[in-house]
C-alpha cells in the first residue's frame, strides 16, 4: 500500500513509519519541517504539511491508499489542535480522493464503569484533562461526521510510552484494557504494530477500539 502519515516526525509516528517500511509499504512521511527530521527518517519520502490544515492536506494525500494520523500536542502544540486536525483531515482525505484514514486517538474517553471515562476518575489528573477532552471531541468529530472517508480512532492503553516491539496485544471497544494488576499499558512499538495491522485488515471501519499489552 502507499501510506501518508501525518505527525511522522514523533515518538509515535516514526516508530510508525519504521513498522510500514519493515512490511514493504511505499511510506510519505508528513511534518511541518522536513530538515528538522532528515535523518531521523533517512531513505523516506519526506514532504512538509500541516495536518490542522484542509487545503495541505489535500496538497500531499494524492495517490495514498491510507492515511494515518499520529499528530499529537507535545512540542507546544496545543490541545485545540486535536480536534483541529479531525476537521482538516476528513476534509483534506476527501479532497485528495483517499479513501481510509487511521488515528491516535487517547486512552481518557475510554471507559471504566457503563457511563464513566477515564478523565472523570478522581485520579485523573486536571493537567492531563485539556488533552484528554481534546481528543474525546475529536473522537466525537468522526463519530458525526458525514463524510466518505472510512476512519478508524485507535485508543492507546492508559500508558503508551517507548518500550520493546513484542508483535503482540489485545484488543477491546470502549472499556480501558487492565491486567491482572490493574496497569494499562503498551509500548510505541506495539502500538505501531497495531496501526498497520488494522491498515491491513480493515477490521474496525468507522468505529473506535482499544489496543494494550
Amino acid at each position: 500500500m502507499r501510506i501518508v502519515v501525518f505527525g511522522a516526525g514523533g515518538r509515535v509516528g516514526s516508530r510508525t513509519v519504521a513498522e510500514a517500511l519493515a512490511r514493504g509499504h511505499d511510506v510519505t512521511a508528513v511534518v511541518r519541517d522536513p530538515e528538522a527530521h532528515a535523518s531521523q527518517l533517512d531513505g523516506v519520502n519526506v514532504v512538509a504539511g500541516d495536518a490542522t490544515d484542509p487545503s495541505s492536506v489535500a496538497e500531499v494525500a494524492p495517490g495514498h491508499d491510507l492515511a494515518i494520523s499520529t499528530v499529537g500536542t507535545g512540542f507546544g502544540k496545543v490541545p485545540e489542535t486535536l480536534p483541529a486536525a479531525a476537521r482538516a483531515l476528513l476534509e483534506g482525505l476527501s479532497r485528495a480522493g483517499v479513501a481510509r484514514l487511521i488515528v491516535l486517538g487517547g486512552a481518557g474517553s475510554l471507559e471504566v464503569a457503563p457511563g464513566v471515562r477515564v478523565l472523570d476518575t478522581a485520579e485523573f489528573r486536571d493537567e492531563w484533562k485539556p488533552d484528554a477532552l481534546a481528543q474525546a471531541e475529536s473522537l466525537d468529530i468522526y463519530r458525526s461526521a458525514t463524510t466518505d472517508v472510512d476512519w478508524t480512532y485507535v485508543s492507546p492503553a492508559a500508558v503508551l510510552e517507548p518500550g520493546e516491539r513484542t508483535g503482540e496485544y489485545r484488543t477491546g471497544e470502549d472499556r480501558l484494557l487492565v491486567d491482572d494488576e490493574g496497569n494499562s499499558a503498551i509500548s510505541m512499538e506495539d502500538f505501531a504494530v497495531a496501526l498497520l495491522d488494522e491498515a491491513e485488515s480493515a477490521d474496525h471501519v468507522r468505529r473506535r477500539f482499544t489496543v494494550a499489552s
